[in-house]
């Protein structure tokens, strides 16, 4: 099977795609899956390691054609403040726990979630339900992580690594500009199993 074994930034890669693949945000965040574009040309992405994919960004084949990524529609939650620093402080709340955020003027979106909704309802922050593709902050590592992954790799890494995590979080809502978050204690298992998992996926 053909494979996709580079990323591509979006703005760095030109021409005509021999195909498009629509990805939801969970599907942009793979290493190795099969893929069908809409045009039905099927491939294999098997990357070095899993890389967040945004709306934009191109995929290389191993025969030099070039694949589009697009974001497919989600049903997402837009939220709007009555002042900028009313939204920072509605970010701040969003980031204390942990979900990613899209960033849009003087907008947010998140993934639809009624509790998640409801408590910025009760900050005061409007909430809209919409459909659209969803591409949130990816944070410092991931667009460090996303960068490394446009750089040109003459050799293929064949390793995945599994990590068990065991998180206990204690979240509870601390006020705007405390300075103390919350609580985390991790312990950390790394069990390295080099395996290649292969998801059967097909996206029209």
């Amino acid at each position: 099977m053909i494979r996709a074994i580079e990323v591509i930034a979006k703005g760095d890669w030109k021409g005509d795609p021999a195909d498009t693949v629509v990805l939801d945000f969970d599907d942009r965040h793979r290493r190795r899956l099969s893929m069908e574009g809409v045009g039905g040309l099927n491939f294999l992405l098997d990357l070095p390691e899993a890389v967040a994919l945004r709306t934009g960004d191109a995929l290389k084949l191993d025969d030099g054609r070039i694949i589009e990524v697009m974001g497919a529609a989600e049903k997402l939650a837009e939220i709007r403040a009555e002042s900028p620093e009313h939204l920072l402080r509605l970010a701040w709340h969003l980031g204390n726990r942990h979900l990613a955020v899209q960033v849009i003027g003087q907008r947010l979106r998140i993934r639809h979630d009624h509790v998640i909704e409801a408590m910025v309802q009760g900050l005061g922050g409007q909430v809209r339900a919409i459909e659209a593709a969803f591409d949130p902050e990816g944070g410092a590592y991931a667009q460090a992580t996303h960068a490394h992954a446009h750089e040109h790799h003459d050799h293929h890494h064949g390793h995945g690594h599994h990590h068990s995590h065991d998180h206990k979080h204690d979240h509870h809502a601390h006020g705007p500009g405390c300075g103390c978050g919350h609580d985390h204690h991790h312990d950390h298992h790394h069990d390295h199993d080099h395996h290649d998992h292969h998801h059967g996926h097909k996206h029209g």
